[in-house]
């Protein structure tokens, strides 16, 4: 099997096909950071380097599964992969069954998109939101557009959210069941994953991060205070000389009684 992917989707896949003893190839931007390819290597994946942005790898990995006889697997725009990330909805509704929102980062928008179409078939009032970074809001354009568009160049420090263009299974279930898509800068961004690692001692990617970068911000519409809130913190690939860089000078968005 083949797919491509910037991290979390490369190291399923890697680790889904290491157990059932099949061979797995990963295409990774360029600029792949090297914790996350090290992990796909980890579980027994091959790795091609290819592009760097989502459309380009995966345009390379399905070139190369016609070459290769692979199969290929879409990391947001296939309906199993949907489904699959439905489960995360249905696991925070069963633990938190007072949950006002949840909160969820969007590259792609397959997580969303499954979180999405999950809380409305469980739980229609509870409130879903995606947060993109401003430099990387694909989904939020083509959400004013009333279509799928393309984004002209894309750039941010969550590297995992990069999207010039959402897929069409993605748009749509986004236009359906999404309440709301917010987007937060740089310094948000990093000051969110700082405050985990503070606070909760929990060592967050950037693109993870950018959920309670919302919620620290006061950008969550329809929500009100004091309401509990759900915030999806998507992964912890980080080269650890990078993180340390980032944690030595946040800029702090919350205050120090919030």
């Amino acid at each position: 099997m083949i797919t491509a992917s910037s991290g979390n989707h490369g190291q399923a896949v890697a680790f889904a096909a290491a157990s059932a003893g099949l061979p797995a190839t990963v295409v990774v931007p360029e600029q792949a950071s090297p914790a996350k390819v090290a992990a796909m290597e980890g579980y027994g994946a091959r790795v091609v380097r290819h592009g760097r942005f989502p459309d380009e790898r995966k345009a390379h990995a399905r070139r190369l599964a016609r070459e290769e006889g692979l199969h290929y697997i879409d990391s947001t725009d296939d309906p199993d992969v949907i489904a699959g990330q439905g489960t995360v909805a249905v696991e925070v509704l069963e633990d938190l069954p007072d949950v006002a929102a949840l909160v969820v980062p969007v590259g792609g928008g397959g997580l969303i998109s499954g979180v999405a179409a999950a809380v409305k078939g469980m739980r229609p009032g509870v409130r879903v939101i995606g947060v993109e970074p401003v430099g990387s809001a694909a989904m939020h354009a083509s959400l004013q557009a009333g279509r799928p568009v393309t984004l002209d160049q894309v750039d941010s420090v969550a590297d995992g959210l990069w999207c010039r263009r959402p897929g069409d299974l993605c748009f749509a279930h986004v236009r359906r069941f999404v309440d709301d898509i917010v987007r937060v800068d740089e310094a948000e961004i990093l000051a969110a994953m700082a405050l985990l690692a503070e606070r909760a001692k929990l060592v967050v990617e950037p693109s993870g991060a950018v959920s309670l970068a919302a919620g620290l911000a006061r950008r969550l519409p329809g929500v009100a205070a004091g309401r509990p809130v759900a915030f999806v913190l998507t992964g912890g690939n980080v080269a650890l000389d990078r993180y340390a860089a980032w944690l030595a000078e946040p800029q702090r968005v919350w205050s120090p009684e919030g």
